[in-house]
């Protein structure tokens, strides 16, 4: 959302301009995109590892970056925005930002900014499609049948029905209320668990996240990452969903204690898991992969032509914006908003 608060403290200093402003790419990024970026604007990519090549380039080009393009698998900490003294705007290509650190940009005056509402309906349809994976267990009975196993042991053991059940959905924003709205056509009942209430909202509100999952059969993950969410989905959490509930996270691995979850599963404490992000990527648990009750995606909750396609288009608006009149089209911070 927009920030709300001043632009600017009279005890501020402004950011230094370079003579000739730079663009940096921070991070791999969507190919049409990196290619846009420095045939259209010259950007330079800054070094992917650590240690003398990057301490070398940021000596020599670091005074000169106005503005990084980055992504939410890569994101910029404070300690690259302070070797980037004329820094103004930290572009995101990606709804989630929790890889950048947004107080230090909010302490130097650095705008940050993402792409939301392009991307929210094809990660709402992918939480919808793990919820019915992972009920019906389609994914397995598919290696079952290639196995050859419908032949010889005969038909797939029954499963776990989708419409009419309870959901639960932490984290009502914009991506949270389409998966609810997408699955109140399937008769399920649906709650929500939010920092704050939402207004006017037809669903139920839990306080707290056990609260919500006691009441639930399937918990929905769809709320931000950041150190304020980190391990929300707490052990705690997974024992009231209990062992005949399931577990939806289409949001960011940390928001959910991973260790805890593999434990439940293999206790049967938890009755099966849909996941399309973790918390190490790409590196997966290996007790994950040898569980028949658990669908694994390789985070492609947006990954669709048109979505990607969006995307790119509203992060080259952004950068566009900034460099032509200092400001962002959808900022998480606008640039010159110090606290």
């Amino acid at each position: 959302m927009p920030d709300s608060r001043p632009d600017s403290r009279p005890d501020s200093a402004p950011r230094a301009v370079p003579a000739t402003p730079r663009v940096l790419q921070v991070g791999p990024l969507k190919d049409s995109l990196a290619e846009t970026l420095q045939a259209k604007y010259d950007a330079l990519v800054l070094p992917s590892a650590d240690g003398a090549e990057r301490a070398g380039f940021l000596a020599t080009h670091g005074a000169d970056v106005t503005a990084v393009v980055t992504s939410g698998r890569t994101g910029v900490d404070a300690a690259l925005m302070a070797a980037l003294p004329a820094l103004g705007a930290v572009i995101n290509f990606g709804v989630g930002y929790d890889t950048t650190d947004v107080d230090a940009a909010a302490a130097a005056g650095i705008g940050v900014s993402n792409t939301p509402d392009v991307l929210t309906d094809c990660v709402a349809d992918t939480a919808v499609g793990l919820l019915i994976d992972v009920l019906r267990r389609f994914t397995d009975a598919d290696r079952y049948l290639r196995a050859g196993r419908w032949t010889v042991d005969g038909n797939y053991p029954l499963t776990r029905q989708v419409s009419n059940t309870r959901v639960g959905i932490i984290g009502m924003g914009r991506i949270g209320g389409a998966i609810a709205k997408r699955l109140s056509a399937f008769g399920c009942t649906i709650g929500y668990h939010n920092r704050h209430r939402v207004p006017d909202s037809p669903y139920r509100y839990a306080a707290t996240p056990v609260d919500l999952a006691r009441d639930v059969d399937v918990l929905v993950v769809a709320a931000a990452g950041g150190d304020g969410t980190r391990g929300l989905v707490s052990a705690d959490v997974l024992d009231a969903l209990g062992p005949e509930g399931y577990l939806i996270n289409i949001a960011r691995g940390s928001v959910v204690d991973e260790a805890a979850l593999v434990t439940a599963l293999q206790q049967g404490r938890l009755a099966g898991a849909g996941l399309d992000v973790f918390v190490d990527e790409p590196n997966v648990p290996v007790e994950l992969l040898r569980m028949d009750n658990v669908v694994l995606l390789p985070h492609v909750g947006s990954g669709t032509v048109q979505t990607r396609a969006a995307m790119e288009a509203l992060t080259l608006r952004n950068l566009d914006e900034f460099l032509a009149t200092g400001r962002l089209v959808t900022p998480v911070l606008q640039p010159g908003a110090r606290v």
